[in-house]
């Protein structure tokens, strides 16, 4: 029953994915640490994410922003290579602490910072630090928001360009917390194969429906709404952070 209320957390946090390009993944990344151990719940979240972030970036190919996605891969795999150097096994509170606090990065004086994801270090610099954000917190949205406000892309191209990025992201953090499952003797928590089965198809119908959505949105009610609901997540999981840390006293 657990594997089917998730299945449907997939597809509608898909489609709200497809529609901001995030806040799909912090919603399903708190569904799925609640039901699993933390380290099934991220590579369970990053299989998920691969699947539909991709096929979001195969639906808009046409407004993905390809030098981009190649600097954004060169700081990804520079990440990759420091991650491989440490050790990393975070608490399910540590991890609510995290989710909630990722999205207080939507709320920086992003001018201030002039980042511009179509500048090349700065798509170095992005890949760099949203790839080891999405490794240590299991989302990483708001900061690659962050890289991504500053530029003169249409909402389509943002979302698209986005996607293809995260696809990255996600990969390294499925091998980083898989890698040790797979070595593991005992038991993973991981959810059984045809969860994933049934997710793939789930997560690229969300994908569609999202462009849908999105197609009918302006740029900015895009950046309004983006925002005020990855602040309410944050705040849920905040919440619940505070709970499991009190309870672990």
């Amino acid at each position: 029953m657990t594997q089917i209320l998730l299945l449907l957390v997939v597809l509608v946090t898909s489609t709200i994915s497809g529609v901001f390009g995030m806040a799909g993944g912090l919603m399903l990344m708190g569904a799925l640490t609640l039901a699993m151990p933390v380290s099934a719940a991220m590579v369970s979240h990053g299989a998920v994410q691969f699947v539909s972030n991709g096929w979001r970036a195969v639906l808009h190919r046409r407004f993905i922003q390809w030098p981009i996605i190649g600097l954004y891969g060169a700081g990804s795999a520079v990440a990759a290579l420091g991650l491989a150097l440490v050790t990393y096994a975070p608490t399910k509170a540590w991890v609510y602490l995290m989710l909630g606090l990722v999205p207080g990065l939507a709320w920086l004086p992003k001018r201030s910072f002039h980042l511009d994801a179509a500048k090349p270090l700065h798509a170095a610099l992005c890949g760099l630090s949203v790839t080891g954000l999405n490794v240590l917190a299991g989302v990483s949205g708001p900061l690659l928001d962050v890289f991504f406000v500053r530029t003169e892309l249409t909402r389509h191209q943002i979302v698209a360009t986005k996607a293809a990025t995260q696809a990255f992201s996600h990969t390294i953090k499925v091998a980083f917390y898989g890698l040790p499952l797979l070595a593991a003797a005992e038991q993973t928590g991981l959810p059984p194969w045809w969860f994933f089965l049934a997710a793939a198809p789930l997560a690229m119908l969300g994908a569609v429906l999202g462009g849908r959505v999105l197609d009918r949105l302006s740029d900015v009610n895009f950046l309004k709404y983006t925002r005020w609901i990855v602040t309410a997540l944050g705040l849920i999981y905040l919440i619940q952070a505070a709970q499991l840390f009190a309870a672990a006293r």
